[in-house]
């Protein structure tokens, strides 16, 4: 599938607006072969949230590579999913925590975010 593919478009209910900065994801981790990075260190970043449709795929290899970047990191479990309920959630339980903290859009909505 390449970029011009209709099915990477960005739908038009949550479309940037024109001085958004839009960053091309092209492999599994939102930062391999793109400008993510760079972009996020041009804004002083220095924290993630994470959501996904892939825990296992997606979400799993972002994680990892942000946590190389050492960027400090929160997965939102409820906005995470996979096609593998057991993998989902040991990633969510086990594994992502090593490295991130994990709660819910409600509990981090609630600290203030």
């Amino acid at each position: 599938m390449s970029v011009d593919d209709p099915a990477t478009r960005i739908h038009t209910a949550v479309a940037p607006a024109p001085d958004d900065v839009v960053v091309v994801k092209k492999r599994v981790s939102a930062f391999a072969g793109s400008d993510l990075d760079v972009v996020l260190r041009s804004l002083d970043a220095t924290s993630l949230v994470l959501t996904g449709i892939s825990t296992s795929g997606v979400v799993l290899s972002t994680l990892r590579q942000a946590a190389d970047l050492d960027f400090d990191l929160t997965v939102l479990s409820d906005a995470c999913a996979d096609t593998d309920p057991e993998v989902h959630r040991v990633l969510l339980e086990k594994v992502f925590p090593r490295q991130a903290a994990v709660m819910t859009t409600d509990e981090w909505t609630d600290a203030g975010h």
